[in-house]
């Protein structure tokens, strides 16, 4: 499996407050930055935050496993233990989920944990953990 980080750049309103949200939840480090972005090292990856004066957000969504799965999304694969502290850090904070943290394939091939939700501007975001990571592409 390629380990080669991504880079994804993301629209935000207000960029001290977004700035402050992944770095508070996700515990983001912050890298290069300008008046308009900041770089984050989101889980070894550059996630940049873009200051705009408008955002549009798209309403799409796919049904998967009969729960309403918003596009677009991006998020990365965690291991199994920091997804399981991640979920548990989240409810604590009294996240409110898209997709509640919960285990799929319980038990099949590509096992995996999964949950959704979205930052204080609406991007939705997901976070996978696979019990087998081998199986990321299993199926």
């Amino acid at each position: 499996m390629n380990n080669q980080p991504f880079h994804i750049a993301i629209p935000v309103l207000d960029l001290k407050e977004m700035c402050k949200f992944y770095t508070s939840v996700f515990d983001c480090e912050t890298g290069r930055s300008d008046s308009k972005w900041i770089d984050l090292n989101f889980y070894g990856h550059q996630l940049v935050l873009h200051q705009v004066d408008q955002i549009q957000k798209s309403e799409g969504s796919n049904q998967v496993d009969n729960k309403s799965v918003r596009v677009p999304h991006f998020g990365v694969v965690l291991e199994w233990n920091k997804w399981e502290k991640l979920a548990k850090k989240l409810r604590d904070r009294k996240t409110q989920f898209i997709v509640e943290p919960y285990i799929r394939f319980q038990g099949l091939t590509g096992e995996q944990a999964t949950m959704f939700l979205e930052d204080p501007e609406g991007n939705a975001l997901e976070f996978k953990a696979f019990k087998n990571p081998d199986q990321l592409f299993a199926s």
